[in-house]
This record gives structure tokens, C-alpha cells and sequence, in this order.
């Protein structure tokens, strides 16, 4: 089995890293293989909703990370995204990058065990626990849990390690992904129904005009 951790800090060996370390030495203990992938720190696309995703089944910007993270999600077993803090929200970088790969990738990534970590100076954890959380829960992704919400707290990952809370909320993190993952006795199932999708206008012309502007952005 592995884990697919992404590292969504531009900082590639910082306070992310340092907690995501301790999820995949726990991991690693328990015989599951890790890999901690960093974004980086360029700039990347945001989605610009032209829709060509539905049918190239990965993001028409192709000179960023977001395919290749897709691409690496979907041999996982089970995944991790880990960010920093930034006035209580996710890293925006990792956010786009998310966006367009849960847009492109979605039916990849259904029923895979999944969760967030962050770190923060003081506070915004949780909503930024929060809005990580969506891209798994709207996409039928067991989320996994540990004993606190699974975030780690300080400025320098010297101050993380001595979060001594936030590293056991780390290491049981991986010791309940472990669990998840060896009790999944059998590939998911989602409910065998057409999906149905609910836009909330009820104008028929209004309708018919952005299902024609819909076709011809695809044939563009």
C-alpha cells in the first residue's frame, strides 16, 4: 500500500514538512510506503472553467504540477494534503492546484482514503482544516481522523517538534489511515445512479443559452 502526501507549502523542507514526516514515519513503521511531493513554488494556473477537463481527464494547463500530482494520486492508496496557514485559509497556490485536479480527476479519486494536516503560527487551523476538507468530502473520500484535528502549531519546524500534542495527533493520524486502509476489504461503490446536478435556474431559455455557450467552449 502507499500514501500520497502533498507537501502544499512553498517552503519544501518546513513546518508542512515536518509534520508530514511524522505521519509517514508512522506509516512507514506500520509497512505502508510514503512519498511527500512538493508543489514548489512557482506560479500556477488557476481553473478558468473552459470545461475541456471533462474530456481530456486531466487540466488543459499542462506546464504546472497538477497533472502530475493527478497522475500520482491516482496510484495511491490513500492520500494526505498538508498546508500552511495564511489568514485562516489554505496556501492559494495549493488551493488552484487543487481545484483543477479534483475538477479533471474526480472519478480517480473517489472512495481513496484521504486527509488534511496544517500548520499555523497561532491560529486558522481549523478553517483551513475545513476547507481542505471539502475537496474530499464532495468527492465520497473516507476522511481520516486522529485525536484532535490534525494540525500541528509554530513559526521554524524546530518549533513543531516541540509540539509534542500536534506530533502524536500526527502519528495517530498515520496509524488510523493504516487501519482504514487494511480493513477496506474490497474496492468502493458509489450508488449506481446517474448524477444528477441541480444548477437552481428554472428560466428554460435562460437554460438553453448556457447549454450552447457550454458546447461551444468544449468544441472551441
Amino acid at each position: 500500500m502507499k500514501v500520497f502526501m502533498l507537501n502544499g507549502s512553498p517552503h519544501k523542507e518546513g513546518c508542512v514538512y515536518t509534520a508530514l514526516t511524522e505521519v509517514a514515519a508512522q506509516l512507514n513503521k506500520e509497512d505502508v510506503e510514503t512519498e511527500i511531493f512538493h508543489i514548489g513554488n512557482r506560479a500556477v494556473h488557476g481553473c478558468i472553467a473552459c470545461g475541456r477537463c471533462s474530456s481530456l481527464k486531466k487540466c488543459v494547463f499542462d506546464d504546472d504540477t497538477a497533472n502530475v500530482i493527478l497522475e500520482k494520486m491516482k496510484t495511491a492508496d490513500g492520500i494526505i494534503v498538508g498546508s500552511p496557514v495564511y489568514y485562516a485559509g489554505p496556501n492559494g497556490a495549493l488551493c488552484a492546484l487543487l481545484d483543477r485536479i479534483f475538477c479533471s480527476g474526480s472519478d480517480f479519486l473517489i472512495g481513496k482514503p484521504s486527509a488534511a494536516v496544517l500548520s499555523c503560527r497561532r491560529g486558522g487551523a481549523s478553517a483551513s482544516f475545513d476547507r481542505l476538507n471539502k475537496y474530499f468530502t464532495i468527492n465520497q473520500m473516507p476522511l481520516v481522523t486522529s485525536q484532535y484535528w490534525n494540525s500541528v502549531h509554530g513559526f521554524t519546524p524546530d518549533d513543531v517538534r516541540k509540539d509534542l500534542e500536534g506530533l502524536q495527533t500526527m502519528r495517530l493520524l498515520g496509524h488510523n489511515m493504516v487501519w482504514l486502509l487494511k480493513n477496506m476489504t474490497k474496492n468502493f461503490s458509489p450508488l449506481p445512479e446517474k448524477r444528477i446536478m441541480t444548477n437552481f435556474i428554472k428560466n428554460e431559455e435562460i437554460e438553453k443559452k448556457l447549454e450552447l455557450l457550454t458546447r461551444k467552449n468544449l468544441d472551441d
